[in-house]
């Protein structure tokens, strides 16, 4: 039977993944060793993986065939297989709204919790709504673009003329399907920043001059920085990382946005960086801090199901550690926006209240973006004002 070939192929892939290697990036190697799967069978497994793990830890004493058609039938609205053999009951109303299948399977398995899957037992952050956070991981979060507000209408016109769904939700911004292929339906990369909606909402927070000299310590790629930029094009910017790759990454991206005009270091922050920054005084600092990711975790929900619970006093650590590091360069009455994907209070709002207490900064504002009204990652931000003119916090 075909539904039987297609549980051999996801038990398969589920066998050969360990939860270390990102589930994309898992996946392309997987498909090059076993060139023998066509295109349908890579489709369907794809889907049920992903499936799978949007399900976290709920049910967990059922056996794994089980969970898989619980979890395809909450996060899909087209029919499946494995869903008509293991929930036969069920298989019509696949495309019911996510809450009423919820309800379903709570009649048909009274041990489902919706809380299980996202099971931590750790506080979230305080404005969050935990029931709608933890239905959102059965939801595909969106493809979200930034785009100049005077080319938004050409982009939109190109994407409509490929029959690509388009959703423009701000002046700036377009929510597109997961997985759509811009490369190929945009005919110039030059017009659009690949960006999460809630992240393109923590630039409400850097109020950026001009002729200010920001710094952008964490930068990976480069996406805040870009926001930044766009935000304030006069300004003077310096980013740095640990990892070289990403700067190569950003490097790229600047040139396609026509950046010339910056600096670039590749540093540790958890070491002492005084011999490359010691004559440097910054008008504002970006902290995209290392994190969990839960905020996006809808995203990536093999992170969902291998995360352990310990790792997020390390990224506290690693947190306050960095954030100590930087604020030394900051100038008086000038912002550090301390910026995380998390959804865990731990690695947020208690971090800004260590940092407000031990160093000399005042809150401003902070907010847990809430990007699963959205179908956008959640996002958290703070924008903290230095008070004193010294290189040393208040209690540090």
């Amino acid at each position: 039977m075909r539904v039987e070939h297609q549980i051999r192929a996801f038990e398969q892939l589920f066998a050969s993944y360990n939860g270390v290697l990102p589930l994309h990036r898992h996946l392309v190697g997987y498909f090059k060793q076993h060139k023998q799967m066509g295109s349908s069978d890579r489709r369907w497994a794809t889907r049920y993986i992903y499936s799978f793990f949007r399900l976290g830890k709920a049910l967990s004493k059922l056996d794994n065939l089980k969970r898989l058609a619980i979890a395809d039938f909450l996060c899909n609205e087209t029919p499946s297989l494995v869903v008509a053999e293991y929930l036969p009951a069920l298989a019509e109303k696949i495309n019911l709204p996510v809450q009423e299948k919820i309800e379903l399977i709570k009649s048909a398995y009274p041990a489902f919790k919706l809380e299980d899957v996202f099971a931590f037992n750790v506080p979230l952050s305080e404005s969050i709504n935990a029931e709608d956070f933890y239905r959102s991981s059965f939801i595909q979060p969106d493809l979200f673009i930034r785009v100049k507000e005077t080319h938004i209408q050409a982009v939109i016109n190109q994407l409509q003329a490929n029959n690509v769904m388009v959703k423009e939700v701000s002046d700036t911004t377009l929510a597109l399907p997961n997985g759509t292929k811009l490369e190929q339906v945009i005919n110039d990369p030059r017009l659009y920043q690949i960006q999460d909606f809630s992240s393109q909402k923590t630039g409400n927070y850097f109020e950026p001059n001009k002729y200010d000299y920001w710094w952008d310590c964490c930068a990976a790629s480069g996406g805040k920085s870009l926001l930044l930029h766009d935000l304030e094009p006069k300004i003077e910017l310096l980013v740095s990382d640990v990892r070289e790759n990403s700067l190569l990454n950003l490097q790229e991206r600047f040139q396609l946005a026509g950046i010339k005009k910056y600096h670039q270091k590749v540093m540790d922050l958890l070491q002492n960086n005084d011999q490359i920054l010691h004559h440097y005084e910054f008008d504002g600092i970006l902290l995209d801090a290392p994190c969990s990711g839960s905020g996006t975790w809808g995203r990536t929900p093999e992170m969902l199901y291998y995360f352990e619970k310990y790792k997020i006093e390390n990224y506290v650590k690693l947190q306050k550690a960095i954030a100590e590091n930087v604020i030394k360069y900051l100038k008086k009455d000038k912002p550090l926006i301390y910026m995380t994907c998390s959804v865990f209070k731990a690695e947020n709002e208690d971090v800004v209240n260590y940092l407000t207490s031990n160093f000399d900064l005042k809150l401003e504002k902070m907010e847990l973006i809430k990007g699963y009204q959205d179908k956008a990652d959640s996002m958290f931000v703070a924008r903290l004002i230095k008070q004193s003119g010294t290189n040393d916090g208040a209690n540090a």
